[in-house]
């Protein structure tokens, strides 16, 4: 099945798609009994949607793994779709990112600090060279004294 033809309020949902974006995990209460919830976003060539994961699947899934919905189930919420493993269904992990881009461990590096050390990196490891050489330099030289000649 493809993104495009899921209908809300129905379930025996089956797809495969890759995540694209990750809300910040959300903690609450229901009946006594602490969980976790987040929302994701997943798209596969026909289209995107809202996807919700509850407790332990909020720590499996990240930006950019690729997932299967097996026997998966789809709500509305503010007229918005939103598919889920719901009860009966699976969430199986085909593919993990590369690149872990989002984490709760705040002793782990996010993607953006990961990419900020990495620069760092580079142009302390790396002298920048001029990309003129001197003979550039006289020829812009040459050039300004033109130009002034020219305004004055």
């Amino acid at each position: 099945m493809e993104i495009k033809d899921i209908q809300a309020n129905t379930g025996k949902i089956e797809l495969q798609a890759v995540v694209i974006s990750k809300d910040e995990p959300r903690n609450f209460e229901k009946f006594g009994n602490e969980g976790k919830v987040c929302n994701i976003t997943i798209k596969d060539d026909s289209g995107e949607v809202k996807m919700t994961l509850w407790n332990e699947q909020v720590e499996q899934v990240g930006i950019g793994d690729k997932i299967h919905l097996k026997n998966g189930w789809c709500s509305e919420f503010r007229g918005e779709k939103q598919v889920s493993s719901g009860k009966f269904g699976e969430l199986i992990i085909l593919e993990k990112a590369s690149t872990e881009v989002f984490t709760n461990d705040p002793n782990m590096l996010s993607q953006k600090e990961v990419i900020e050390e990495q620069l760092g990196q580079l142009s302390d490891d790396q002298e920048l060279e001029d990309p003129t050489d001197e003979e550039d330099k006289n020829d812009s030289d040459d050039e300004l004294e033109i130009i002034e000649e020219e305004v004055i």
